[in-house]
């Protein structure tokens, strides 16, 4: 088997219920679902939506626990990226309202101390570029030093695209302890979200961070256009990766982008997608972030954290608004799911 492949296909036997297969499988032993039978589960009528959801709430409470790892996000270098990603405001091929500018250290140190003081754990730094040039390296180096100088313990994460070996190397010696780099989409719809760079090269920088010791953090946008069946390969390939962490990001659609007029996922669809990927993924990090809010409302997104989700971003995204960190953090509580300790996360 390649390093492109997804894991062999179960044969499954057609008139057991893909849900049995998950409790036995997924709920009992830890291990994902198969391809075949993650297109099953995303195939369940609207009907069957809550035992799905019931059941991945079963196993994320299982094999990773009641605890919530929330994490904010701040744009270091924002707009002109080179890349054509098709979905994304950033890119400076397509007319949109962002323009480049460059978050200085004193913002990302109080960006990083706002969102310590929510409870997060987790901080990461994001760049809107193809790979991180000499520059933006002594930038993220600089604001890491300042951001542990003000005493700030947080754990830091970076988003900065591809990378060759000697930048992972770097980054591993600055403290970054997760890497954040999606595959986006399923391997055979890629070339119709992206032209710039293909599926393989973001494959091969994920496991250069895993080699290197650092957590992944891999995952992708639902809605541009996929089927069912590559929904269920992208949850395949990712299980095939196997992620620390697990984004789920639902497309925002962006005016001046190439799918500013595609359709918001409808929100069944959606908690459809999270139990389906939390079947695939029962031990990762799933969490909840770009989208939810145009997607789910504030009903779906209790919905989608007592149906698999354990990891939420608060505050605001890259280019977007997102819900207020208190209300967020309001809803854990009454959920009685405690934020995941910094401890437990070193």
């Amino acid at each position: 088997m390649t390093a492109f492949e997804t894991r062999e296909i179960r044969v499954t036997v057609a008139d057991t219920d893909v849900l049995d297969i998950a409790r036995e499988v997924v709920l009992e032993r830890g291990e994902g679902l198969s391809e075949a039978d993650v297109l099953r589960a995303l195939r369940l009528p609207d009907e069957r939506l809550p035992e799905l959801l019931e059941l991945a709430h079963k196993v994320r409470m299982k094999w990773c626990g009641p605890e919530v790892e929330v994490e904010g996000i701040i744009s270091l270098k924002t707009g002109g990226c080179p890349e054509d990603c098709h979905f994304c405001s950033q890119s400076g091929r397509f007319p949109t309202p962002v323009r480049s500018a460059w978050l200085d250290i004193p913002g990302l140190v109080k960006a990083a101390e706002q969102t310590r003081a929510t409870g997060a754990t987790e901080f990461c730094i994001v760049a809107a570029v193809r790979g991180p040039d000499k520059r933006l390296l002594s930038q993220v180096k600089a604001g890491i030093e300042a951001i542990r100088a003000s005493g700030n313990d947080i754990q830091i994460a970076c988003s900065l695209g591809m990378l060759t070996q000697e930048q992972v190397d770097e980054l591993k010696a600055m403290g970054v302890h997760r890497y954040n780099h999606n595959l986006e989409t399923a391997r055979s719809h890629f070339a119709n979200v992206v032209t710039t760079h293909t599926w393989e090269e973001r494959w091969e920088t994920l496991l250069m961070i895993r080699e290197a010791g650092m957590e992944v953090c891999c995952g992708g946008i639902i809605g541009m256009g996929e089927t069912v069946e590559q929904r269920a390969e992208f949850a395949a390939q990712l299980a095939e990766l196997g992620p620390d962490e697990c984004t789920m990001n639902f497309l925002i659609p962006q005016p001046g982008t190439p799918y500013e007029n595609y359709e918001v996922v409808p929100g069944k669809d959606a908690l459809r997608t999270v139990a389906a990927f939390r079947l695939a993924l029962p031990k990762a990090l799933l969490r909840f972030s770009g989208g939810r809010e145009l997607t789910f409302g504030d009903l779906g997104t209790e919905q989608g954290m007592l149906g698999g989700i354990n990891a939420i971003i608060v505050g605001n995204y890259l280019t977007n608004l997102g819900r207020p960190a208190d209300k967020d953090l309001a809803m854990l509580t009454e959920l009685n799911m405690p934020i995941k300790a910094l401890s437990e996360t070193l």
